[in-house]
């Protein structure tokens, strides 16, 4: 018998449904020589401090830094999971061979390694590697499994990640916390989430440093073109006046007058970051929201694999283009030109030399259904888009540039034309973005005459009257590509693409660290904008180890990661550097200056939440997908919007929603309503036909909700 491990359930289904493992167990899928099953995501994690040694529990200044001889894991203290794992274990000793389906990335590579190092795994594994979850694609993948040996380095990598995490999470945490916290709530530095704030911080002092300054600049208006002084800006109104009277009595004389026809480059396909900024830019998503629609809509089989940090795809896709066009039906106006030839090969778009585990984030040949939310439908309208747009043709330009001048003082203006839209003909019906510079951009449109160079006229001079702006405070979108670029600031596509193997993050964690930020209430969102608190401020201030806090050191830890994985880079030797500027970092602290950070009053929520963690994890409770259905008995129960029923509910027709006699009923109360067949006692209810307004919920033969 053949296991395959899936990341869960939804993706277990897919694969057994194509292998014709229909059968359905408790936490698994049997037939035609296969069994299928699922981890829930993360089942196992590294250990904490005090499963090393008691000693270790509470939080002592003088126990630090705290190193294991050796990293353990164990399975995470939640019943679900458990369960879950007790089935895994038992068919990895049942199997022949298993098949690892986890996700492909370094993280899905992880999450299976540690599930078959817990079980004990001593038979063959192979690896299923994917990009999309099309019926064609896991076909495809099946036929042509890889040894799990080709995979051993990007283990190694995300192993290396999560020691270096931990290393530097717990031991600059409890650090920081017993030395500045003033035990009223707990410090959190992160290797990814410090140097991240540390930006935040930065640019919210130079914006609270900022001092408007007005200026005034010389502009005149010759056969109704705006053209501007080429000076530098004046600083005070008499030195402005005085310019204008100048101008006032000299005609106006153009110098030069140039035409000059150019090429806009087609944008380049989405990585997941660029889908990121795209979303937050256009609808104001959150990284982490647009992060869960995009992988919604590849589990529904719609994109290819979301997780990625490429904007190319591989030669060997190619033939597949015309197909997946073809299909993307609501498009069809837009793709009929693309049609009427080959489709273009450009190096812009395929390059295999860009490409590693995953291509760039496209359409699958499924198109869109119609039960989308609006989301998913804006965030796959974007990645459609950009998938038709790189195959249109370049759009062509002319800028025009203007010199003159008006006795000593020199002039100039630009325009900007569209000759030929290009691809710009696939956004032609969207709102245009609103320019930051509405002044320059007002300029650029303006339509420009045929000048002649050596032609003389009068002019309306006059005085524009400015202030100068502080720096813009980060969003998302701009947040984003600062991690991806380390804090360097690049507009260039070509230039941002070699930087990213010194970004900060992955793209599939850099919006959790933005979630963390939020939630230790560091920053906090106004509009639009970032910006960072108090608390944030004084944490980064109190931190004077460039280690911790710098970007680009940080985005040198990410390229050795990535050198890990290409087998360039021994993982031993990342954690042995880790582990002596944890030491130096301990001896620094300890030995140092001590400071207590005020902190905001929502921080003392985080003393009760770090006081009730351990206890909560352990109440955790069991998972709807591996609860079976109470009346069929053979499917298991899957949750929806507004109820849980049977993922068989087509056949068997049980459900249970959410709110039952005017009362919305919390996961527990509705568990205990499914596994026990009744809740305990409930108040609360305000729509029962008889009145009642408490009592005791069952679930009788018949399995309708019953109150007494």
């Amino acid at each position: 018998m053949k296991l395959c491990i899936a990341e869960k359930p939804s993706v277990a289904r897919d694969i057994a449904k194509v292998l014709g493992a229909t059968a359905s167990k408790q936490g698994y899928m049997e037939g035609n020589g296969y069994c299928v099953t699922w981890t829930f995501g993360h089942l196992c994690t590294l250990k904490e401090p005090h499963d090393y040694g008691p000693q270790f529990k509470s939080w002592n200044l003088f126990s630090l830094p705290i190193i294991p001889s050796s990293f353990g894991i164990k399975l995470i203290p939640n019943k679900g999971v458990e369960n879950q794992f007790k089935v895994i274990e038992r068919l990895v000793e049942e199997c022949d061979e298993v098949i690892n389906c986890g996700d492909a990335g370094q993280e899905g590579e992880l999450i299976q390694r540690w599930v078959l190092q817990k079980a004990k795994c001593n038979k063959p594994v192979q690896r299923l590697w994917i990009s999309s979850l099309t019926e064609d694609a896991i076909k495809e993948g099946f036929s042509s499994l890889k040894p799990a040996e080709d995979y051993k380095n990007l283990y190694l990598a995300g192993n290396a990640r999560a020691i270096g995490d931990w290393l530097l999470g717990i031991n600059a945490t409890r650090l920081f916390t017993k030395k500045f916290g003033g035990n009223k709530a707990v410090l959190s530095i992160g290797r990814v989430q410090t140097p991240t704030l540390a930006m935040l911080v930065q640019r919210q002092k130079e914006i609270d440093a900022f001092t408007t300054e007005e200026y005034w600049e010389l502009k005149t208006k010759y056969r109704d073109v705006v053209f501007n002084a080429a000076i530098d800006r004046l600083k005070t109104l008499e030195r402005a006046e005085k310019g204008l009277e100048y101008l006032k009595v000299n005609p106006f004389e153009i110098v030069s007058f140039e035409i000059k026809e150019g090429k806009e480059k087609n944008p380049r396909l989405f990585d997941l970051t660029g889908l990121q900024v795209e979303a937050n830019k256009k609808y104001g998503y959150s990284a982490e929201n647009t992060l869960n629609y995009v992988q919604s809509l590849y589990e529904k089989k719609h994109v290819t694999y979301p997780r990625v940090d490429t904007t190319y795809l591989s030669d060997s896709l190619y033939p597949k283009i015309e197909g997946i066009l073809r299909k993307m039906y609501p498009y069809q106006e837009l793709i009929a030109p693309l049609l009427e030839a080959p489709i273009p090969k450009s190096k812009a778009v395929f390059d295999d030399t860009k490409v590693t585990d995953h291509h760039a984030i496209i359409p699958t040949e499924v198109p869109p259904s119609q039960n989308l939310s609006r989301e998913e439908k804006l965030i796959y309208d974007l990645i459609a888009k950009r998938f038709i747009a790189v195959f249109y043709p370049e759009c062509k330009i002319s800028n025009t540039l203007v010199e003159g001048k008006v006795g000593t003082i020199p002039f100039k203006t630009s325009g900007r034309q569209i000759l030929e839209p290009g691809w710009r003909a696939v956004y032609a019906k969207e709102p245009k973005e609103e320019s930051t510079d509405k002044e320059k951009e007002k300029e650029e449109e303006q339509t420009i005459p045929e000048f002649v160079a050596g032609e003389t006229g009068p002019h309306d001079p006059m005085i524009h009257q400015g202030k100068t702006t502080p720096p813009k405070p980060y969003t998302e979108a701009t947040l984003l590509r600062a991690m991806e670029t380390a804090g360097k600031q690049v507009e260039d596509e070509e230039l941002r693409e070699m930087l990213k193997n010194n970004g900060i993050g992955r793209p599939s964690t850099r919006a959790n660290i933005i979630e963390t930020l939020f939630k230790r209430k560091y920053i906090e969102k106004k509009r639009k904008n970032l910006i960072a608190t108090q608390t944030g401020i004084q944490l980064i201030d109190t931190i004077e180890d460039e280690l911790l806090k710098s970007p680009e050191l940080t985005g040198e830890w990410e390229s050795k990661l990535r050198r890990i994985e290409k087998g360039e880079y021994e993982a031993n030797l990342f954690k042995e550097e880790l582990i002596q500027m944890v030491t130096e970092l301990t001896d620094k602290v300890v030995y140092g200056k001590g400071k207590v950070i005020t902190l905001q009053d929502e921080e003392k929520e985080e003393v009760k939440e770090k006081k009730k963690r351990e206890p909560v994890q352990k109440k955790e409770l069991q998972s709807w997908e591996e609860t079976k259905c109470p009346k069929c008995k053979e499917h298991n129960l899957i949750k929806g919007k507004t109820a849980v029923g049977c993922s068989d509910f087509k056949n068997c027709g049980f459900k249970i929603t959410f709110e039952i006699f005017g009362k919305k009923l919390s996961d527990k109360q509705l568990l205990d309503l499914v596994l026990k067949g009744k809740t305990s006692k409930l108040k609360g209810f305000n729509a029962h036909p008889e009145g009642l307004t408490e009592g005791v919920l069952s679930l009788p033969d018949d399995f309708k909700v019953q109150l007494g």
